[in-house]
This record gives C-alpha cells, sequence and structure tokens, in this order.
C-alpha cells in the first residue's frame, strides 16, 4: 500500500534552513508528481511545492526562492530544503501523493 513518512523537522532559529525528507512506497514514485504542504495552528492546510516528472516545480509565492523541492528516484524520496527561515513557516509539513494520501507529517517550528 501506498507510504508516505515524512523526516528532518525540528527545532530551527529565524534565518536557519532545514531539509524535509519524504520516504515513498508502494507505487511508481518516478513517475509520480508529489507535493509538499503544510498546516499552521488555527489555519487551513496549504500547498508549499510541487514536482512532477522531469523536476518540473512549481512553488507557493510565499516560498519562492527560499524554498527549493526536488527528488531521487533511485531512493524513492522527494525534499524539501527550506532556507532563510521565518516564524511564520512555523508548521506541519506533509508530503502528498495525488488527492488522497498524505503522511503523517513532520513539525517544523522556528523560533528564538
Amino acid at each position: 500500500q501506498v507510504q508516505l513518512v515524512e523526516s528532518g523537522g525540528g527545532l530551527v532559529q529565524p534565518g536557519g534552513s532545514l531539509r524535509l525528507s519524504c520516504a515513498a512506497s508502494g507505487f511508481t514514485f518516478s513517475v509520480s508528481t508529489m507535493s509538499w504542504y503544510r498546516q499552521a495552528p488555527g489555519k487551513e492546510r496549504e500547498f508549499v511545492a510541487r514536482i512532477i516528472t522531469g523536476s518540473i516545480t512549481n512553488y507557493a509565492e510565499s516560498v519562492k526562492g527560499r524554498f527549493t523541492i526536488s527528488r531521487d528516484n533511485a531512493k524513492n524520496t522527494v525534499y524539501l530544503q527550506m532556507n532563510s527561515l521565518k516564524t511564520e513557516i512555523t508548521a506541519v509539513y506533509y508530503c502528498k501523493y495525488r488527492g488522497i494520501y498524505w503522511g503523517k507529517g513532520t513539525q517544523v517550528t522556528v523560533s528564538s
């Protein structure tokens, strides 16, 4: 069955960096579009970034220039490199495949 396992979250100071990972299994990863979403406390879950086959990428306007999504098809893993972190990006970050498969999320907290 489809499994998505996020990792890499944690507590980081403003201006710092984190790289999130999502290990995928149960489907043909190399031909699949993968996405990252996030949900901050009291807010709706929102789109962050997407990577399509061939490494075409899309980003939410709020993260362009600071976040980079990438994939390693040999490892069935999608990454989210997050730089110049601000407190407002504190949220649980989720990996998504298609419209119905989600990981359990990884908490990212930006705080001094």
